[in-house]
């Protein structure tokens, strides 16, 4: 193992805003996301231990910080990595935002830094720089905002953005604010991260691809004297046989058609972004080539943006293809699976015991009924414990 390896890692689960189902592509087996099913899959998250969730941003899904908000009072340790979006918001009010929910939450606000890809959606939304652009206003909003939320009285004159006597009255709960997270595989973005943020995320690509990316944003991060460290994104399919878990990620795309496949591909290919691209390249719009490396399934892909793959397999092989991961040097796990309360159940319970946990499962809580033990039988006997050996 090289000495950039991470030895322990957190897992974060996803919050499906955007919507959820049985199904990709297909109305059928759909869910209705509302408050009361977005509870449960945060309290889900909150009691299974995982470290926090991720909220997606855009036009496709409830707003994330009024969601974060709703839900921070009903769950105890769960953190939410929520985004802020530079061009779209004022570095000065988003740190205003950033600070309260940080201590209404009791500092269990992480942020994600989007800078978006969509030049359709961009438009939508009054922004209509190109790329390399919106990674400049980035780079000098997070210099803004930054100081903001270090305490820093903030005078700035950019080439894009300009604060006069920028200043936070309430300070976050967490010192020098929440954490920032990001991703972007494009140079612009590679060097925003470097010099800029705490966690860069990768999308899931084959791991030599992602051990690629890491080595050099660390490089970059390096000369600067910054230390960065790594989190992937990724979906998972976890059965307690390989057969049984492809067999779901075939289910899973079962209701979709070529028409659907080719209008999602359409809409990817008119995006600016580099990561969406890579994406998109792992399977091409084929459906009979979707394994892209060992138990890595690009299926996903043909019709959501974003994160499009899925480590498929019993709960020993997505184990080891995720410390394959941690070899390279990601410690920050952020996992979806369908539909997102049942999956979050099963990767807790298959494959974190099989994990090096940074939150071992003494820190999460335990049951008063002495659990987990299964139902038990006859109204008489608990059944024997099974921890599955690593």
């Amino acid at each position: 193992m090289s000495r950039h390896a991470a030895h322990q890692a957190n897992v974060l689960w996803f919050l499906p805003t955007h919507g959820d189902g049985r199904y990709l592509g297909s109305a059928k087996g759909g869910r209705a996301v509302d408050l009361t099913y977005l509870t449960q899959v945060a309290q889900a998250a909150d009691r299974l231990g995982y470290f926090g969730v991720l909220l997606p941003t855009g036009k496709s899904c409830e707003d994330s910080w009024v969601v974060a908000s709703a839900l921070a009072p009903l769950t105890q340790k769960l953190r939410f990595l929520v985004a802020v979006r530079p061009g779209l918001q004022s570095p000065t009010v988003a740190a205003r935002m950033t600070a309260t929910l940080d201590r209404i939450s009791n500092g269990r606000l992480l942020i994600n830094v989007v800078t978006g890809g969509d030049p359709v959606e961009n438009a939508g939304d009054g922004v209509f720089l190109d790329h390399d652009e919106r990674y400049e206003v980035t780079n000098e909003f997070l210099e803004i905002y930054r100081d903001l939320l270090r305490g820093r009285t903030v005078n700035f004159d950019g080439e894009h953005l300009k604060i006069e006597g920028g200043k936070l009255l309430f300070e976050p709960h967490q010192k020098d604010g929440p954490p920032l997270y990001f991703g972007g595989s494009s140079p612009a973005a590679t060097n925003v991260a470097a010099a800029l943020v705490d966690k860069y995320l990768t999308w899931g690509e084959p791991p030599a691809q992602v051990a690629e990316k890491i080595a050099g944003v660390r490089t970059l991060a390096d000369r600067i004297g910054r230390k960065v460290t790594f989190g992937i994104r990724l979906h998972v399919i976890v059965r307690e046989t390989n057969a049984e878990a492809w067999d779901a990620a075939d289910r899973l795309i079962s209701q979709v058609d070529d028409q659907t496949i080719a209008a999602a591909q359409k809409v990817y290919a008119r995006m600016d972004s580099v990561g969406q691209q890579r994406m998109a390249a792992l399977h091409g719009g084929r459906r009979d080539k979707l394994e892209v490396s060992p138990n890595l399934w690009a299926g996903v892909g043909l019709v959501r943006g974003g994160a499009g793959t899925a480590l498929v397999g019993d709960p020993q092989t997505v184990a080891a293809r995720m410390k394959e991961y941690m070899a390279a040097g990601v410690d920050t796990f952020i996992l979806s699976g369908y539909p997102h309360l049942e999956e979050a159940y099963r990767v807790a319970e298959l494959v974190f015991p099989l994990l090096p946990l940074a939150t071992q499962a003494g820190d999460r809580p335990v049951p008063v009924n002495m659990g987990p033990f299964g139902e038990t039988i006859a109204n008489a006997v608990r059944p024997e414990l099974r921890i599955a050996e690593s």
